[in-house]
């Protein structure tokens, strides 16, 4: 089994020992800077959003991304229509994320697949691990957040900038989520956990 196998599979790989995820790393990394570098010249937001499409494994309409954006393979992201995702954004997609429709994405978030061992001697062997991340639709994802391997935020979350939001669940700014959050709630912290409900009366704040 090859080691992007393993990555694959949510085993623990080493990503290092295979040269067709080096090559996949490196060609990653020389679009998304190409896209960084070209996404606010007026001759180049349209190649820049060629170059956007072409990076990610499948993009529905709207999809608007602000640099600088990083990620490690690109193919192993999924967006939905009418993404947006604010500056500074960060996907480490080695185990895979995909997000749903209507989904707003702060500045400096971090989606985070990939994972070390607790035990010092395995990291030492260059060993890591990826789980998945799923993001529902009518997500908002506020300023700072960091969303860790495994996780899965529930259609109509929100993780906010400290805002209130009058539909949905809404997540509070500098969140880590480290565990499910479904949808429907009102959630915050480090780690990030169901507060309350969102209830109809929260619709009628501004």
């Amino acid at each position: 089994m090859t080691e992007k196998e393993k990555m694959l599979r949510g085993m623990l790989y080493a990503p290092a020992r295979d040269e067709t995820l080096l090559a996949e790393l490196a060609a990653c990394k020389a679009q998304c800077q190409q896209f960084n570098q070209r996404a606010y010249q007026a001759e180049g937001v349209e190649s820049a959003q060629m170059l956007l499409r072409r990076l990610l494994g499948a993009a529905g309409e709207g999809l608007r991304i602000e640099p600088p954006f990083w990620c490690d393979y690109g193919w192993n992201i999924s967006v939905g229509r009418n993404f947006y995702m604010n500056h500074g954004g960060v996907i480490l997609d080695a185990g895979g994320v995909t997000f749903g429709d209507n989904v707003l994405v702060g500045p400096q978030c971090g989606f985070y697949t990939s994972g070390h061992p607790l035990d010092a001697a395995k990291r030492a062997q260059g060993l890591e691990y990826a789980y998945p991340i799923r993001v529902g639709s009518g997500v908002w994802i506020g300023g700072g957040v960091r969303v860790m391997p495994g996780v899965s935020i529930g259609d109509g979350a929100v993780i906010a900038s400290g805002v209130r939001i009058g539909r949905n669940s809404v997540i509070g700014a500098g969140s880590v989520v480290t565990k499910d959050i479904p949808a429907g709630v009102l959630a915050a912290g480090v780690p990030c956990r169901p507060i309350r409900p969102i209830t109809a009366a929260d619709r009628m704040l501004p």
